[in-house]
């Protein structure tokens, strides 16, 4: 619920429109001239009731049922210009911005989980209710943390649903939302999206320059343990897919046992189904398979793009032998299936891209002229 820390006549004038109540009513109910009302609404933030009247207003918004205390924060929103926060910031440090970044910090942790579950409709909806809300020269410190972080949730959105355009506009949400970082002097929030910029790199196939950059990550201490680790991963990764397979072998090894020495036990399994991965790409199809059934056994794989990304490595590893090349068929479209409901277009264009690798694979040739039969 909005909590109002000092009133003046520009929150009592919000709170008199969410209740739905003329100037004379709304007069009536707080027990006050219609003339003191007439005043607030004319001066707004150039002038503050008095202490007793403050309590009242308290009181009235206090009672208020949730649906106007939602019309009350939009009203106030609405209302506010940079002019009017200027005058408001003379009167009092803590005006009405402070619920409203309440508000937008609780949004962001519902982007968050939206985003872990890839519901990007929701996500994108509660994000658009912040992003054009506030102009950045009108916002103070808090604010620009809520703002930056509000865009890189952004970038998250556009690089899960992977458009080359996507990929474009999260490159571009994690540039600005890195230089308010910069500005804020938060090292560890600026690392972090240089490490989602190294992740935009790999994706859009710059897989030399990504690997590069995960190394030096790697070894970043502006980072946290878990993310140092992660940043080894993926140079494993990005090796593995430029065909560096023995090398990325040794590196995702190493990722391992960091994520055994953190306890991280979802980490740790995915570092064995890069590591099936990497092991097929050398021919080392027991070894692939080895540690495929680690990952099959031990992850969680409860989200669409989890469950892409474990049955696309089941699917890359079986389709590589004769003898289960259909099964691995067979769950690369049960991958695609996901992929396409779960709005995950990078992830379907790789399933796309292995699909064409399998044309032609492991199907009797035709014999040549004058050979027998």
């Amino acid at each position: 619920m909005a909590t109002v820390h000092h009133w003046t006549g520009l929150e009592a004038k919000a709170l008199r429109l969410a209740l739905r109540l003329s100037v004379r009513a709304f007069a009536q109910q707080l027990g006050l001239a219609v003339a003191t009302v007439s005043k607030w609404e004319s001066k707004l933030a150039g002038t503050e009731p008095r202490p007793d009247t403050q309590a009242i207003l308290d009181t009235a918004l206090g009672r208020a049922d949730a649906a106007a205390h939602l019309r009350f924060e939009t009203f106030l929103s609405e209302m506010t210009s940079p002019e009017q926060n200027a005058g408001r910031r003379r009167v009092t440090a803590s005006g009405p911005r402070a619920w409203e970044y309440e508000s937008w910090a609780d949004d962001l942790d519902r982007v968050v989980v939206a985003l872990s579950r890839q519901n990007f409709a929701l996500a994108d909806s509660l994000l658009s209710r912040w992003l054009g809300r506030f102009k950045a020269l009108e916002l103070d410190d808090k604010g620009l943390y809520l703002l930056a972080r509000s865009t890189v949730l952004l970038g998250d959105l556009r690089r899960y649903q992977g458009s080359v355009v996507g990929l474009m506009s999260a490159q571009h949400s994690y540039t600005g939302a890195r230089a308010v970082f910069s500005q804020l002097g938060i090292p560890r929030r600026v690392a972090q999206l240089d490490l989602s910029l190294a992740v935009v790199m790999e994706m859009s196939g710059k897989l030399e320059s990504a690997a590069h950059a995960y190394e030096t990550l790697a070894v970043d201490d502006r980072l946290s343990p878990r993310d140092r680790a992660r940043a080894r991963l993926w140079v494993g990764t990005a090796l593995s897919k430029d065909g560096q397979h023995d090398y990325a072998t040794r590196v995702m090894i190493a990722a391992k046992r960091d994520f055994e020495g953190l306890t991280e036990p979802d980490d740790w399994s995915v570092a064995h189904q890069k590591l099936a991965l990497a092991r097929r790409g050398v021919g080392d199809l027991e070894g692939a398979i080895r540690h495929l059934d680690i990952a099959c056994s031990t992850g969680t794989a409860q989200s669409p793009m989890e469950r892409v990304q474990l049955t696309t490595a089941q699917a890359h590893v079986l389709r590589t032998d004769p003898v289960t090349h259909d099964d691995g068929l067979r769950l690369l479209d049960q991958a695609a299936r996901i992929a396409a409901q779960a709005g995950l277009g990078h992830q379907l264009r790789s399933i796309e891209a292995i699909r064409r690798t399998c044309e032609g694979a492991f199907k009797p040739q035709p014999p040549k002229p004058g050979s027998k039969q």
